[in-house]
């Protein structure tokens, strides 16, 4: 019974070598920033985004993904009528996600497409009402912050100098609020997020 896992271990030890060379030699680090951009029922509201995301590569064309990041706001335009009034209401989304990226072969620009799956914690927030009224809206909205699931899909241009790369790209984000508060801000929708960003990385 122990010897074909002995065997197994042997066999998985000899492989490793060249499967983490593999992977290095397609394994990227990156930082990013850009405008979210959140259709809505109502229409659709921009504000800014950023984070940070690691890929290990497990063939020459697929790598691993992994990314955390944070949308500013993603509410519904509704409420940007409040604009014109002291009072404001934002629903900000801290969010991690993993999943598959495709991508043509070596060169200095790379197209690229992946599919993820994560969740996203939404925060509704609302801002100019003074006195204790805001600080009793703000303990009461803390109760409200909800984990929800998030699926996405995007693509774009891989540019490569050396260990340095630029990704220019664009990302939809569903998130599947539905049964909160933060569902309610939008008329009880899911969030559908349109990310338009640009990253800068290190390959190793």
């Amino acid at each position: 019974m122990r010897r074909p896992l002995i065997v197994a271990a042997v066999i998985a030890a000899c492989a490793l070598p060249s499967l983490v060379s593999a992977q290095t030699a397609n394994t990227e680090v990156q930082g990013f920033g850009g405008l979210t951009f959140g259709s809505s029922t109502f229409g659709s509201t921009s504000a800014s985004t950023f984070g940070g995301r690691v890929a290990v590569g497990l063939i020459p064309n697929m790598q691993m993904i992994a990314e955390g990041g944070r949308m500013t706001d993603i509410k519904s335009p509704l409420f940007d009528l409040l604009d014109y009034t002291p009072v404001g209401v934002r629903v900000s989304a801290w969010y991690g996600e993993a999943g598959v990226r495709l991508m043509t072969s070596h060169s200095v620009v790379r197209p690229y497409f992946e599919t993820t799956a994560g969740i996203a914690r939404l925060t509704p927030s609302i801002s100019g009402i003074s006195g204790r009224a805001d600080a009793i809206v703000d303990a009461g909205l803390a109760f409200l912050n909800r984990t929800e699931p998030m699926l996405g899909a995007g693509g774009g241009m891989l540019v490569q100098s050396g260990p340095v790369t630029l990704d220019v790209g664009y990302r939809y984000k569903k998130i599947l609020a539905g049964g909160t508060v933060a569902s309610a801000l939008n008329a009880g929708s899911a969030y559908n997020v349109n990310q338009v960003r640009l990253g800068v990385g290190v390959r190793f």
